[in-house]
């Protein structure tokens, strides 16, 4: 469906944490960074769909006839969706609330192969958090790593330390199901010389 392709793939993302996934893929790639409006009312499953469509197409105009690939990542406790903090105070709220509790995290992914073809799909892995104590939640806020992670924490970073279990993939909580993104790829007759 998509053909061979002589040029590096891009990742639209900015995300250093979905780079190092794509690079452990072992595919040619280059990165960049959408700017797209990340806001949308829909449930989480449908949500990190039609926002990681809208970096993908917008990525897909500055770079036609190209292989895209584009995600989106959000936290969702009871099903509330958790994004992004915007400040240290919204960042504790949203981790307090994570605290000895199990919520979802859920991994969108748009392919769009040369040819205009696109595909999207959602994962979802289930997190389970103990109980964060005080002193841990001002150390973790006050390091900044929460500031730029869906609800506000990195798996793959401090917030580890809390993870009492994964049902799913860790690379989808960290922001790309490698194996999602490889099956797609092969799906749409992305090849590699």
């Amino acid at each position: 469906m998509g053909g061979l392709s002589m040029e590096p793939l891009i990742l639209a993302s900015s995300s250093p944490r979905r780079k190092e996934l794509l690079e452990s893929m072992g595919i040619p790639f280059e990165t960049f960074s959408p700017e797209v409006d990340e806001s949308c009312s829909l449930p989480p499953a449908s949500a990190v769909c039609e926002i990681s469509r809208r970096k993908a197409l917008f990525t897909q105009h500055i770079y036609p006839g190209r292989w895209i690939v584009a995600a989106d990542t959000l936290v969702s406790l009871c099903d509330r969706k958790l994004g992004k903090p915007t400040n240290k105070d919204e960042a504790r709220r949203m981790l307090l609330d994570l605290s000895g509790r199990e919520h979802e995290v859920w991994t969108g992914v748009t392919v769009i192969s040369p040819l205009g073809w696109i595909r999207t799909e959602a994962d979802k892995s289930t997190v389970r958090f103990r109980t964060i104590t005080a002193e841990e939640l001002e150390n973790y806020i006050a390091s900044g790593e929460p500031m730029d992670k869906a609800g506000a924490y990195a798996i793959q970073g401090k917030a580890s330390e809390w993870v009492v279990s994964v049902n799913g993939s860790k690379d989808t909580v960290i922001g790309l199901h490698c194996e999602r993104v490889r099956l797609l790829l092969n799906e749409m007759g992305f090849c590699r010389e």
